[in-house]
């Protein structure tokens, strides 16, 4: 299977926590109103079946899904399986190499989609492993976010657990989040990499209260230890303990009693590697439909 790096760009080349406003909880219980997917869970399925597995997902119960790649449809194509299936589709997942030359059209693809957010996923290694290339990588979201935002579009970014390392004395995430304008660039918070990299979500809610708008809603069993003291887990070595949401060690309940306070409007789920794609996405649904916080 290809990780998410290669397959945005492969995707992208064949393309060419209390009340958040939105979410209508109720007055005694709180719930997720619209559970959101990140369809790179089913890419294989998609790749094969691209229709099929849309609907799928909807036959399931969710109403919104995030997308990690086309499969060769055009967006007025996209557009039409998502109404025929009566699901929004609020973001997408695109390259950092497309946030150049490439940035307008996709803009303009998102924006007949239906796209409110567009999010980069992934800081290429070349990028952030040289000197000061956090501070550029920066730079580049603020300046696709100014282009973005003339057509309504918010940028955002998410993360792993390798913007955990230090740069000039603090996490790389958090000097995102500084030399990001904060009006420009939000953050689509990945709960489960939040995790392995020994991090509370609760303390970022407060310190950048309606920075996250969105988050990924993904489980682990537990977290391997890192193969290099100071440095964070490999990414590959914790796929293995990636599990169905409400079937792991994360405390999905007390999260979420602060979603007010981060700002949260969309819950995506996601697994990077499930046994059996459409089982764990039901599984993980089934789990966040009854949950009350």
């Amino acid at each position: 299977m290809m990780n998410r790096r290669t397959f945005l760009g492969t995707a992208t080349a064949a393309s060419g926590l209390l009340v958040a406003p939105r979410l209508g909880w109720g007055s005694e219980t709180h719930r997720i109103e619209k559970v959101g997917v990140q369809l790179y869970t089913v890419r294989d399925a998609m790749k094969q079946d691209f229709e099929g597995s849309i609907a799928k997902v909807a036959k399931i119960g969710y109403r919104e899904v995030e997308f990690a790649g086309y499969f060769d449809r055009t967006p007025k194509q996209v557009r039409a399986v998502l109404d025929q299936n009566g699901l929004g589709a609020p973001s997408m997942h695109i390259d950092y190499a497309s946030l150049g030359e490439k940035w307008p059209k996709v803009v303009e693809a998102s924006a007949i989609i239906g796209h409110k957010y567009i999010v980069c996923p992934w800081i290429d290694d070349q990028v952030r492993k040289q000197p000061g290339g956090w501070k550029r990588a920066a730079e580049t979201f603020n300046k696709a976010a100014e282009v973005s935002k003339k057509s309504g579009i918010q940028f955002a970014y998410h993360n792993h657990d390798f913007e955990f390392v230090k740069v000039d004395g603090k996490y790389a995430y958090d000097l995102l989040l500084e030399l990001t304008d904060v009006n420009l660039v939000k953050m689509e918070m990945d709960l489960c990499w939040m995790t392995v990299a020994g991090q509370d979500p609760l303390k970022y809610f407060e310190r950048y209260p309606g920075r996250f708008p969105m988050v990924h809603v993904k489980d682990v069993k537990s977290v391997p230890p890192s193969e290099k003291a100071d440095e964070p887990v490999a990414l590959d070595r914790v796929f293995p303990f990636m599990t169905e949401v409400g079937s792991g060690m994360i405390d999905w309940k007390n999260i979420f009693a602060h979603a007010g306070k981060a700002g949260i409007e969309h819950y995506f789920v996601e697994h990077d590697y499930p046994k059996d794609q459409f089982a764990s996405i039901a599984a993980s649904y089934k789990y966040l439909e009854a949950l009350r916080f």
